[in-house]
């Protein structure tokens, strides 16, 4: 086992620094596009294809995770980091142009090709992540990346409300005419992009060095291709099922039973693989198990919830995109300050399950607080309840990846990281096409006990000059939006306590203080008696 290669402190800051701004422009992606969404369907007109806009981006970012970081163990971070960001660019620059020149052949209208773009942005997005966490357990030991994550996981809570308040600034305030043509607002969200895409590619071609690995191997494309056609089917039938088909309808059933076979099918190509995409032996070390479960369900609850705030706030409150992005800010506070303390905690104790469960805990709390809200809950009674999700949030930004790197040799750092990342992609991806159904089963279920007949699909006009600012939503609607969406909250109360549950179980192994000491750490047949 070769050792890892030291760098200079000079290589490591200014390293981090390019790093840090790759970091910011996936985790600012997947939060400034929510304040935008409800003008975006008063424009696009695609109410019920609301969720599919964040879907896409995850569903395609999350089936590139384990790819991407098996292509950053073969042949080095760098390149595979500059392959994401272009890729990532163009379709960022795709994505503002959705429905500017009308339906086109084969993509047809605006949302559908927003939907599309959004996937191919999703595919270099998925480069973006798991390098980055990758390139910090090339650089620190584990015992140094507690701090260091957390302030990239507070890097992630400024992301988490400036990133509305981004978008919810353009779309109120940024149209305007260029050369004779009207550009909208809410395409500065995805243009906004492209700077920071250009000033990362600059960063890393020219400040960052090389970080080869020379593994050796080949990249497992029938792995990669089964774990697509296990997930896929799978976001499908929970996107589709109660909302478009029925639960047990022939369309959802096939979904379902296709993404079964695809596992099955997956579980025994890995297993007949020289180099598998995703060990399955990994799985025997319950660090790993544990940490990727936990991070699972807690993902799960927690993208749910954010991708569904903005939508309170502006249809069920009725406030603008700029104040529905300003009333983040308490989340905000609340994630960077906790992940930066929690990482500094485990950087000074060498240990971190601790943190782990009062972020569970504080978690669970806040979203709660939020479950109890109704559409005349004031700005300051959101805002502290806020504060308290975000809390509560900032410590698993970064611990479940420490947890798991700190229980990996060296060699698999780039698999291991790309492995809890997509666990935890797979757990928003999930959670939004879940709770989005329930969203709209409970819209549904609310509006049709006021207005028989009535379902999403007829309130989008209302709703879409609700979101244009147009007129105000009528107060008995505005008041069944909140509460399908605080109903929605309040079962995400049964996954978080799922994932306490997953997280008392994850074994605590003291933190490496040395990079050499982590070219010896435990393999997964080990699982070493800290372990157990």
């Amino acid at each position: 086992m070769s050792e890892q290669r030291q760098f200079s402190e000079y290589e490591k800051k200014v390293t981090l620094w390019g790093v840090a701004i790759v970091f910011l422009l996936s985790a600012l992606d997947q939060t400034i596009v929510s304040t935008a969404m409800p003008r975006i369907i008063a424009e696009l007109n695609g109410l019920a294809l609301y969720s599919w806009v964040t879907t896409a981006y995850l569903l395609s970012s999350t089936v590139m995770v384990p790819i991407w970081g098996k292509l950053g163990d073969l042949y080095g971070r760098k390149p595979v980091l500059l392959a994401g960001i272009t890729i990532f660019l163009a379709g960022s620059w795709l994505s503002g142009l959705a429905g500017e020149f009308g339906d086109l052949p084969i993509l047809g209208g605006g949302m559908i090709q927003l939907i599309v773009f959004r996937a191919i942005q999703g595919i270099g997005g998925g480069a973006l992540f798991t390098t980055a966490f990758a390139i910090i357990g090339d650089l620190y030991p584990p015992r140094e990346r507690g701090k260091i994550g957390g302030m990239f996981g507070a890097v992630f809570g400024l992301s988490s409300t400036v990133g509305p308040l981004i978008g919810g600034f353009f779309t109120d305030h940024g149209t305007v005419t260029l050369f004779g043509h009207l550009v909208a607002g809410w395409r500065w969200v995805f243009y906004l992009n492209l700077p920071l895409s250009l000033l990362s590619l600059f960063m890393i071609i020219v400040k960052m060095p090389k970080m080869s690995h020379a593994a050796k191997g080949k990249i497992d494309f029938i792995g990669a291709g089964l774990i697509i056609a296990t997930v896929a089917p799978l976001l499908l039938a929970l996107t589709f099922g109660g909302h478009k088909y029925p639960w047990v309808s022939p369309v959802v059933l096939g979904l379902f039973g296709a993404s079964a076979m695809g596992l099955v099918l997956y579980v025994i190509a890995e297993r007949f693989a020289s180099d598998p995409i995703l060990p399955l032996d990994l799985f025997k070390n319950r660090v790993f198990s544990t940490a990727n479960l936990a991070g699972f369900l807690v993902s799960m609850s927690f993208m749910s919830t954010v991708a569904f705030l903005p939508l309170f706030m502006q249809l069920g409150q009725g406030v603008g995109a700029t104040t529905s992005g300003l009333s983040m800010l308490p989340m905000m506070v609340g994630i960077m300050a906790s992940s930066i303390l929690s990482g500094r905690l485990v950087s000074k104790t060498g240990t971190y399950k601790a943190y782990m469960i009062s972020g569970v805990v504080v978690t669970a709390i806040g979203i709660w607080l939020l479950s109890q809200m109704n559409a005349d809950t004031s700005r300051l009674d959101l805002a502290w309840r806020m504060l308290v999700l975000g809390i509560g949030l900032g410590p698993g930004q970064s611990l479940f990846s420490l947890a798991v790197q700190n229980a990996m040799p060296i060699s698999r750092l780039g698999v291991v990281t790309s492995s809890s990342q997509f666990f935890r992609q797979i757990g928003s991806t999930i959670g939004v096409a879940v709770f989005g159904t329930l969203l709209t089963n409970h819209l549904n279920a609310g509006l049709g006990k006021i207005m028989p007949g009535i379902d999403v699909g007829k309130l989008q006009g209302m709703g879409a000059q609700a979101a244009g600012g147009r007129m105000a939503m009528p107060p008995f609607v505005r008041d069944i939006i909140a509460t399908a969406i605080t109903d929605t909250f309040a079962v995400g109360l049964v996954v978080l306590a799922a994932a306490l549950v997953v997280v008392l179980l994850i074994p605590q192994i003291p933190m490496r203080e040395t990079p050499a000491a982590q070219a010896a750490a435990p393999t997964p047949e080990d699982d070493t008696a800290e372990a157990a």
